[in-house]
């Protein structure tokens, strides 16, 4: 069976996370959250002694479930190209879901009254996947497949040429996110535009 504690923990998270996605950060409260569920706020206290710890568990509960780009094997013996198509194709099908969405929405609307969120979303996702794989572009750099560089840069860049298409409409919420079938195409895209750019072989 499962653990009690972990039931009741995880129904404080579900709720704080509709209620957060429905009325912003600033406009729920540890009352809304203890009252959705069911208990008092002395016992959603007992988990979350705050609200920003429990928007730090609503952040790694989204990621967990969706945050795939963190954790893609990327090899270090395959070919350039092969591994950036296979891991901007998973980034960009994560991106468009919709708690990802909802979550990056609730984020950039609370940003400038509370960075604090904004730190803990972009260090408990983005930081760490831009990391591990600037990790593999250093890698790949010393074995000279990717001309000598900023490797941060390189993904940050790659990454930029992923969200540069459909991501922004998905972000706004507009008719030209609802096909789906064009994200391969762009990643594609993506990756031809990124090995113009840091790749030695023009034809690879």
């Amino acid at each position: 069976m499962d653990d009690p504690a972990a039931v009741r923990r995880n129904a404080f998270v579900a709720a704080a996370r509709e209620l957060f996605f429905a009325n912003g950060y600033a406009g729920t409260t540890m009352s809304s959250i203890a009252s959705k569920v069911g208990g008092s706020k002395t016992t959603l206290w007992t988990y979350f002694p705050s609200k920003e710890e429990l928007f730090t568990a609503v952040v790694d509960d989204i990621v967990r479930q969706y945050g795939h780009a963190l954790t893609i094997d990327l090899p270090i013996d395959e070919p350039v190209t092969d591994v950036l198509r296979r891991f901007g194709s998973v980034l960009m099908t994560k991106l468009t879901a919709t708690p990802l969405l909802s979550l990056f929405r609730l984020v950039v609307g609370e940003a400038e009254r509370f960075p604090h969120l904004a730190e803990t979303f972009y260090d408990r996702g983005p930081r760490r996947g831009k990391a591990r794989a600037a990790d593999w572009i250093a890698e790949k750099m010393v074995r000279g497949e990717i001309r000598i560089g900023d490797p941060m840069r390189a993904v940050q860049q790659f990454a930029g040429l992923c969200q540069s298409g459909l991501y922004q409409f998905a972000i706004l919420g507009m008719a030209e996110a609802r096909d789906l079938s064009r994200l391969q195409e762009e990643v594609d895209a993506a990756v031809d535009t990124f090995y113009r750019a840091w790749g030695l072989d023009p034809c690879g």
